[in-house]
């Protein structure tokens, strides 16, 4: 199936739902007696403000790069999170009103009335709380134990971030609370595992500030980034791209916003830090490399240069093919990507897509770590799950 293809197909999808839910919003009014008559004589004026919501996230996707384009993305974000919760109540409580009256005898009308009341206020109070919660960076401690036989005995802290996804719904305040608190423990190292935009550079205001506060960030042994799978240009549709992978490149100004931010970003590349005792190594993303390809180094050559008589901890995007790197010689692999799922119930479904969802888990002989990250991806909020800056104590012995 082509990109193009799947973007008619996204399109027509977010069409048909976005009219069952006007239709099902609308019976619902005309069998409310409360507001019956309200209803009425505002439907018009109702389902012109209805349809113009819907379309914002469209303007947002299919217009050309410019500023109007920019706030329908963040205004489409916005109008997006509230939608999914109060199509899923609207849906519930309508359910349960129409099963109610056919099993009790009580009229349906006030049943179905108030499956509308009910849903706009539990969707509107989740949606704020998302909203609220997402701007609150947690910090997480993971303790990792490395047996390297008595090669290197030693400790290692690392900051582990992901996922800032910089864009049109970007926070600075909370780019600068997390750089305090990354600075606030002391790190070795500050790792960076990709996605620190969402698959445009033009659409985050005052670019040059956030890498001016991203530069604050300080490691005894630097600050090291890759790029993820959204560190390129592209036009997404709710999170799916609709331009093809051929057209997925790397802008000028996102590399050079990556140097602005003093990351030393590693591409399929690897360097030594702790005094040279330990060798870090970063992988370009499988899924778009940044120059219209999935172009990138197997695990195996990869590390073929690296010398593994040292600890070897990998940085990558994507928490995929742990087996192959354990084979190589990786001893830890940090990752970001799966964002925990962000919204719920994703961090219920996101571990069986994974191999590491979120957290530290033991594969293949290899400690294995996953950012939940620090950003959002399109609805900038977070139910069920923490922005989070992942602190990681690495025991070498």
């Amino acid at each position: 199936m082509t990109v193009q293809l799947q973007g008619i197909l996204f399109l027509a999808g977010y069409v048909v739902m976005q009219g069952c839910i006007a239709l099902l919003t609308e019976y619902v009014i005309n069998h409310y007696k409360l507001i019956e008559k309200l209803g009425r004589r505002t439907r018009i004026l109702r389902l012109v403000i209805y349809i113009m919501l819907a379309l914002i996230p469209v303007f947002g996707a299919y217009l050309p790069p410019s500023s109007f384009k920019y706030h329908c993305m963040m205004i489409g974000n916005l109008w997006f999170a509230f939608f999914m919760f109060y199509s899923f109540f609207v849906i519930l409580f309508s359910l349960i009103a129409l099963i109610r009256s056919k099993s009790n005898g009580k009229n349906t009308s006030r049943l179905i009335g108030w499956s509308l009341t009910i849903a706009f206020i539990p969707a509107l109070i989740i949606s704020v709380y998302g909203l609220v919660h997402a701007q609150n960076t947690k910090l997480t401690t993971v303790d990792v134990d490395v047996d390297t036989n008595g090669a290197y005995t030693g400790e290692l802290k690392v900051v582990l971030l992901g996922d800032l996804h910089l864009s049109v719904n970007s926070n600075l305040a909370m780019t600068q609370r997390m750089v305090d608190l990354v600075n606030a423990q002391d790190p070795d190292v500050v790792v960076i595992a990709g996605d620190i935009f969402t698959s445009n550079y033009q659409g985050l205001r005052q670019a040059e500030r956030y890498a001016e506060v991203l530069s604050q960030m300080h490691a005894r042994d630097g600050v090291y980034a890759v790029y993820g799978n959204h560190d390129v240009d592209e036009d997404l549709f709710l999170g799916f791209a609709i331009s093809p992978l051929s057209e997925a490149f790397r802008s000028r100004e996102m590399e050079e916003f990556f140097e602005d931010a003093g990351f030393i970003t590693l591409e399929d590349e690897a360097v030594t830090i702790a005094d040279g005792n330990i060798c870090l190594v970063g992988r370009i993303d499988g899924e778009k490399a940044g120059d219209g390809t999935r172009d990138r180094m197997s695990a195996e050559e990869l590390l073929s240069d690296v010398d593994t008589t040292l600890p070897v901890i990998v940085l990558q995007h994507e928490p995929i093919e742990y087996e192959s790197l354990a084979a190589n010689g990786a001893d830890v692999v940090l990752s970001g990507h799966t964002h925990a799922g962000q919204i719920f119930p994703g961090n219920l479904i996101v571990p069986y897509f994974n191999e590491n969802a979120y957290g530290l888990k033991f594969m293949h002989g290899i400690a294995t770590v996953v950012t939940s990250g620090v950003g959002y991806y399109g609805p900038p909020i977070r139910v069920g799950t923490d922005s989070e800056v992942m602190v990681v104590n690495i025991s070498f012995s």
